[in-house]
């Protein structure tokens, strides 16, 4: 059967609507303490720091999920606090999938860029990199040996994690013309629900390059707590609306979508003719 630009309402309601699936998702996400100032920084309204300024961030392979091709993806997050309720509110999202970028960005608010995600593993050693314009931004190795950096790293994510930690997002759409938004800026939530089949705790080493449009680096570790490595399958639930931002408060923390660019070249360039 040829595609269309119109989809039937019989291919709506098969597609339409369920929850995203990754099978077998290999995934090494690492876990560090930073400076409370720096989440406090970073945090929009009316998320809050938690108590312990707690980051993480994953490396992940999606060798098949449900809704397209095999990608790649990884992600930063800090523990925020929204009424009472810990959860992780994601700063950069890179991913190897257009169609993954899309789903994320429009669907759930998620901040994805396209990126070059390398990893590479076995049963002992992991070692992950994400590029972006040329530059390496963060690299990461890690030991598979049943220990994480800091000895009290277990208790730590237990306590401020738990099961099945809920997503914080922003959904919202700048202005057609510049100026404001055209869909108000929209706090919501998801839960990721993982059938862990691979748990393997690891230590941790992680370098950063500066990059102007991809800053991981403010990050700053403080103390590494070490890494987990896992293979499961992970369903994305459907979310849920928490309310709507002040326009105005958010507009600072808008920007984790786009690259700035400047053109050091616009004064002397001219444009050939054709």
């Amino acid at each position: 059967m040829m595609g269309s630009f119109v989809k039937s309402f019989a291919d709506i309601k098969k597609y339409g609507g369920r929850p995203t699936t990754f099978y077998d998702a290999e995934m090494l996400t690492v876990y560090w303490e930073t400076k409370p100032e720096i989440i406090e920084r970073l945090l929009p309204k009316p998320l809050k720091p938690a108590s312990r300024p707690l980051v993480n961030a994953f490396v992940a392979d999606y060798p098949a999920t449900n809704f397209c091709p095999p990608y790649r993806e990884a992600g930063l997050f800090v523990l925020a606090d929204y009424n009472g309720q810990l959860g992780n509110y994601c700063l950069s999202m890179p991913i190897t999938s257009d169609i993954g970028m899309a789903m994320g960005r429009e669907v759930c608010g998620l901040p994805k860029k396209m990126a070059d995600i390398r990893m590479n593993s076995s049963e002992r050693t992991f070692e992950g990199a994400i590029s972006r314009n040329g530059v390496d931004f963060f690299n990461i190795k890690a030991t598979m040996e049943d220990r994480f950096n800091d000895g009290k790293a277990g208790g730590v994510l237990e306590e401020y994690y738990g099961k099945d930690i809920p997503l914080y997002n922003i959904k919202y759409a700048n202005a057609v013309d510049g100026s404001g938004f055209d869909l108000m800026p929209t706090l919501v939530t998801q839960r990721l629900v993982s059938d862990v089949k691979v748990y393997k705790a690891a230590e941790a080493s992680i370098t950063f390059q500066e990059s102007e449009h991809d800053p991981w680096s403010e990050l700053e570790v403080v103390n590494m707590l070490g890494a987990v490595y896992t293979v499961s399958t992970n369903v994305l639930e459907k979310g849920k609306v928490l309310e709507q931002l002040n326009p105005m408060e958010f507009l600072p923390y808008c920007y984790l979508r786009w690259d700035w660019w400047e053109n050091k070249l616009q004064p002397e360039y001219t444009p050939s003719s054709i």
